[in-house]
């Protein structure tokens, strides 16, 4: 199976790219979690789900995402990571009704400051089910953080996830969420024009 040479992020375009919630003080982050559940309510195109308890189940997931990290030798820079996708993935971009997307090759980018977990995180790091989600059946790389030069034998091994599209977005939280491959970069060097410019 031929793994995709590029990563995807995607985002609205009428924010910026990487504006990273975790990287909020608790002022600027409530209002804007304040400001993204009004614009899904003003616009339901906008599917992403912010919910009362996404901080929290994110940080735990961010947390633990980064004590296997380190504890495999990786090198993380930031206490959270900019996130990607393996590819590309029409599910994910269905999330807004106006997508942008940054994409790189991760073939160059720092071994010791990227990793990716198969699928989403949020998924593989398996919190679901203390913030009231259903639990997914445990897999053999849940709860797995993997170095980039193991991409190929997990594709090899595991397949790639079905992203397609999708028409229902209703409760996508609560169903099964295994569309894509994350990657994580924790270092903001190879971002760092887009965090610059703002474009």
């Amino acid at each position: 199976m031929t793994v995709p040479e590029h990563i995807t992020h995607y985002y609205s375009r009428t924010d910026r790219p990487f504006q990273n919630l975790s990287d909020l003080d608790p002022e600027a982050l409530s209002q804007t979690l304040a400001a993204l559940r009004q614009r899904k309510s003003e616009n339901p195109a906008f599917k992403r789900v912010f919910g009362n308890a996404y901080m929290n189940f994110r940080r735990k997931t961010e947390s633990k995402l980064r004590e296997l990290f380190e504890a495999r030798g990786g090198k993380p820079e930031r206490q959270s990571p900019h996130y990607f996708i393996l590819g590309e993935c029409d599910w994910f971009a269905g999330l807004y009704p106006d997508p942008g997307v940054v994409t790189l090759d991760w073939r160059f980018l720092p071994e010791e400051s990227t990793s990716f977990t198969y699928p989403d995180s949020f998924i593989s790091m398996r919190f679901g089910p203390e913030f009231g989600l259903p639990s997914e059946p445990r897999q053999p790389y849940h709860e797995k953080v993997f170095f980039l030069h193991e991409l190929t034998d997990v594709v090899s091994q595991f397949g790639l996830p079905d992203g397609g599209a999708v028409e229902d977005y209703a409760d996508y939280h609560k169903r099964k969420f295994e569309k894509y491959i994350e990657v994580q970069i924790w270092t903001d060097d190879p971002v760092a024009e887009f965090l610059q410019s703002g474009s």
